[in-house]
């Protein structure tokens, strides 16, 4: 008896390690980043661009949120999806230098960027997310990178900044920004109200305006689309942080247990 006391206290000892180990991956995994989820991509043309927004802090809500918009190819068009409880504003401005667009339009001025901001009583709880949605357009040429830097401010004055780049093959960054890459337009596709190329801005506009509509008589069926969309890295991260916990529990459990028995046995 003497020998098996002490292998079950070593087998009880590895349950506890593995326990924690798997706790800690659990709660690593469960972290989650700003992410940007577009409904399209196709070059020259409009796309509503969902922004996922989580609470990392554990005693701090979330109470604004910026987005930087691209200057070096600035989007022509901006509009804002209304959030109940929260303002939102799109920043216009003065570009660092004058764009002539595909269309030979130069333009100085363009939106630089959209803040919402919450209301009392609206802000982003610790352990909830919001999502946040613009209509966007133009989009530049295929294999452009669209950065969106982010910028969330929490009600205990800290601000973390998303804005850094992803480079491929190298591991990803501590804060990166919300970004995705165009892609070319296929033949015969409605890129969900993305405009052509030979298409001018108001019919663009009138389509993605028959787009909004659309979703608006069909609320169910849109907000889910939207749901599955922005929340695919979220949910992914979290699926993933939950069976860690789980497991780890399971194997907390499991190591008492043992214990238990060590003890009666002895």
């Amino acid at each position: 008896m003497t020998s098996f006391i002490p292998s079950r206290g070593r087998t009880t000892g590895a349950v506890v390690l593995t326990t924690a180990g798997l706790m800690a991956l659990g709660l690593g995994a469960a972290n989650a980043h700003v992410t940007v989820a577009p409904n399209s991509t196709t070059e020259s043309g409009y796309a509503q661009l969902t922004f996922s927004v989580p609470n990392e802090s554990e005693t701090a809500s979330t109470s604004s949120l910026e987005v930087q918009l691209p200057t070096e190819q600035p989007f022509t068009s901006v509009r804002v999806k209304p959030m109940e409880g929260w303002d939102a504003e799109v920043v216009t401005g003065e570009l660092p230098e004058p764009i002539t667009t595909p269309d030979g339009v130069t333009l100085t001025e363009a939106p630089l960027s959209v803040r919402w901001t919450a209301e009392e009583g609206s802000e982003i709880a610790p352990e909830q997310y919001q999502t946040f949605s613009i209509s966007v357009g133009q989009l530049p040429d295929a294999g452009t990178t669209v950065m969106l830097p982010a910028t969330q401010s929490y009600t205990d004055g800290e601000v973390v900044a998303w804005d850094q780049e992803s480079v491929e093959g190298e591991a990803e960054p501590d804060t990166p920004a919300p970004s995705f890459v165009t892609t070319a337009a296929v033949e015969g596709e409605d890129a969900h109200g993305a405009a052509a190329p030979e298409t001018d801005e108001a019919t663009a506009e009138a389509t993605s305006d028959a787009s909004e509509a659309t979703e608006t008589a069909e609320p169910a069926e849109a907000a889910g689309a939207e749901q599955t969309a922005s929340t695919s890295d979220d949910d992914s991260a979290s699926a993933v942080g939950w069976i860690g916990l789980v497991a780890g529990l399971l194997g907390l459990i499991a190591g008492v247990v043992a214990l238990i028995r060590t003890r009666r046995t002895a």
